[in-house]
């Protein structure tokens, strides 16, 4: 009765965790978490690395959820904005190939690339600063782990949301190859990819390549110039090395090379939130080309003498973009055109200790240092008064920190995990800014060198978590933590060229229940969010005009509840879903009104709904000896949602909705064949909207924009895996 109590009481008081957790089980494992996944298999648990080391779901006193690749594959997902439907509280949009805008539980909301991240996004446990590549494919990747709350303590500064962690699948000593293709309409989406893994010298040398390439027409098109208006392609390569040059040490290198060509912003102009024109009008389709590349060590050894388990990383990570020729005016008038690229480097090394000191008290220590560069160059015309305007913006970042966890366990029960990082972070931005205008006596230039700006930081985020674990399926626990984010910076001619980060506190309760049959998982949660920076503004411009400014808009408060549950009433069939309620509202926006003289009409957050969840089912039908047919459904939805707006009395509010989703797959030996359908009801819903009054602010043509999603796509899928 006390564990059937406790469940009941985890279950309401807590709500959300591992739904697309259980499918991590499936796949490849790391070679890292090797003897915890060993140890897992005999109890059907799950294997993450949440806090830098392999535990078991059940052993991790965070919100987490984990998708298989298998998972991935299944659900038709090819990119991390798409499986955000899987995990509670993670909320991702786009509106262009490099721009995507993402946030966890309200927290870390990030509308332009200017803006650090308040959600880290991890590949390999290595940090990538732009959340364009939410946007990119996913390649050969075992799982993704979702981490809901403040992760600074071990992940570091802009986590203040949380933290998505993709996982690829690493070399062995067997060897494997794998393979899929699919084809969609009605807007030519197609894919294909491969991998081939294997050792060159055994328990030695091993290595695995990846490579995919991927295009899609998308469904809207451009009713002035012609041409299709969201068109996506991507080609992408990844191999890793890993190495035992003794037996006690492993070196693991990779390198990986995307190259995206895409469109940029392609709204429609549209009458209202119910009007899902699918008519781009601008007179540029706006292709950019994106390149994502990079390098990155790992080198792990023991230190048997003190216990201590010494990893060494090292990363490169670069992107590159190019947008030649786009539209400055929103519409069909040749009015404004723009051209801009840039280049974005960052390296990164973090040096960890992980100690067991005793069989109760065990440490991770560790140190991280990040420089990161970005360099822009920007070109306008405003050809209806002949004017034109050049810039360039260069910004530097150097970050270091140290950071220490302590686990103390008193009993098989209990344990009290305490953690601390500082952060010291110092950032500077310089630039020009030159304008060339027609006068009598022919072309006037102005301008020069920019002043000089520069931000410095030194924070603490502390995390305290207390686990109690009932037995071996059920555990409960409570955290404290606090994210922050760093500032940044805006535009020579805005107000203010500079805005400070912002930072929130979340207090925690869950709950998590696992055995063969039934997985269930819940928390709810309460963020105290300071100094928000998820919108931007249009402000006088130093001059005359206006510029758009990102910045501060107050103080946000939020709590919710997510749940999570994977239910196997027989064998042959799983039902799994989660269902998030999130209620954050800006309860004092003082700041935003003192940077542009404005009100908001809503207290709600942009793009944020109150509501999420989703509903899969998988049965398997044996047709014959090994073979099976497998068929799946799923539906995945969001509630309302406030749109970008600038309006200072009435709100703008898209629309709930619902996507449902289907796949037939016969399995036989290796091979696999599907067929499948996304949007089955083919539901009209908008990814972005833009309300007409930051248009009218800026001069220009006023209408309201919107991208609507993607609709109903139908295709075949073939796949194989040696």
């Amino acid at each position: 009765m006390v564990r059937f109590a406790t469940l009941l009481a985890g279950s309401i008081l807590a709500a959300g965790w591992a739904t697309g957790a259980v499918a991590a089980a499936q796949g490849t494992p790391d070679p890292d978490t090797a003897p915890a996944a060993a140890e897992a298999a005999a109890t059907g648990d799950i294997v993450v690395t949440a806090r830098k080391r392999a535990e078991t779901l059940l052993d991790v006193p965070v919100a987490v959820t984990a998708i298989s690749g298998d998972t991935l594959i299944k659900r038709n997902i090819n990119s991390v904005r798409e499986a955000a439907s899987l995990s509670p509280g993670l909320n991702i949009s786009s509106d262009g190939a490099g721009r995507a805008f993402v946030s966890i539980r309200g927290v870390g909301v990030t509308l332009v690339q200017t803006v650090q991240p308040g959600v880290g996004l991890f590949i390999d446990g290595i940090y990538r600063p732009n959340t364009a590549y939410l946007n990119n494919p996913l390649l050969d990747v075992e799982r993704i782990e979702v981490l809901r709350g403040p992760q600074g303590t071990l992940y570091g500064k802009n986590t203040l949301g949380g933290a998505i962690n993709v996982i690829t699948r690493q070399p062995s000593n067997d060897f494997e190859a794998a393979g899929q293709a699919s084809y969609a309409g009605p807007d030519d989406s197609w894919l294909i990819s491969g991998s081939v893994s294997g050792p060159v010298i055994k328990d030695k040398l091993q290595v695995r390549v990846a490579a995919s390439h991927r295009e899609q027409d998308g469904f809207i098109r451009n009713s002035t110039i012609g041409g299709d208006s969201n068109r996506f392609q991507t080609t992408s390569v990844n191999t890793t090395v890993r190495a035992e040059p003794t037996e006690d040490v492993t070196v693991t290198l990779n390198g990986y090379y995307d190259y995206i060509v895409g469109t940029n912003v392609p709204y429609a102009w549209v009458s209202g939130p119910t009007d899902y024109s699918r008519l781009n009008n601008f007179n540029t389709l706006g292709i950019t080309n994106y390149r994502y590349y990079g390098v990155n060590a790992k080198i792990e050894t023991p230190i048997d003498a003190i216990n201590t388990k010494v990893t060494l990383i090292g990363a490169y990570d670069g992107r590159t973009s190019n947008a030649p020729d786009t539209d400055g005016d929103f519409g069909p008038l040749d009015a404004v055109r723009q051209a801009g690229r840039d280049r974005l480097g960052t390296k990164t090394v973090e040096l960890r200790f992980d100690t067991k000191a005793s069989d109760t008290i065990s440490t991770l220590f560790g140190l991280f240092y990040s420089h990161e560069t970005l360099a822009t160059e920007g070109f306008t015309n405003i050809k209806i008064l002949g004017v034109t305007s050049n810039s360039t913006d260069r910004r530097v970042g150097d970050t270091y920190a140290a950071f220490g966890t302590v686990f103390w366990k008193p009993s098989a029960a209990w344990e009290v995990a305490l953690g601390l990082r500082y952060d010291h972070e110092n950032r500077t931005a310089t630039g020009s800014l030159y304008q060339t205008i027609p006068t009598a006596g022919g072309p006037l230039t102005l301008g020069g060198p920019v002043d000089p700006a520069q931000i410095k930081s030194n924070q603490v985020e502390p995390r305290f978590t207390l686990t109690r674990h009932w037995d071996q399926h059920l555990m409960s626990y409570a955290s404290v933590s606090r994210g922050y984010r760093g500032g940044g910076f805006n535009a020579p001619t805005a107000p203010t060229r500079t805005y400070r980060g912002d930072s929130a506190w979340t207090y925690e309760v869950g709950t998590k229940y696992a055995s063969r049959l039934l997985t269930l998982s819940g928390d709810v949660f309460y963020n105290d969010y300071r100094h928000y920076i998820g919108l931007n503004s249009v402000a006088p411009a130093a001059g005359g005009g206006l510029v758009t400014v990102d910045l501060n808009a107050g103080h946000v408060h939020g709590y919710g509840a997510e749940l999570e549950a994977r239910l196997r009433p027989i064998s042959a069939w799983t039902i799994s879903g989660s269902l998030t309620y999130m209620h954050s509202r800006l309860i004092d926006s003082s700041e935003y009104t003192e940077v542009t003289g404005r009100t908001l009409s809503s207290d709600r957050l942009t793009f944020q709904p109150d509501w999420t969840y989703n509903l899969n089912t998988d049965y398997v039908v044996k047709v014959g000896g090994d073979d099976t047919v497998t068929f799946s459904a799923g539906v995945s939805g969001k509630g309302s949602r406030l749109a970008a707006t600038l309006n200072q009395t009435t709100p703008t509010i898209l629309r709930p909705y619902a996507l449902v989703n289907g796949s037939i797959t016969y399995h036989t030996g290796p091979f696999e064949f599907a067929v499948f359908a996304n949007n089955i009801l083919n539901k009209h819903y908008f990814e972005s909207y833009i309300e007409k009054t930051t248009l009218q602010l800026a001069g220009l043509p006023a209408s309201d924009l919107g991208i609507i999603g993607d609709l109903r796509r139908y295709g075949v899928r073939a796949g194989f895996k040696f």
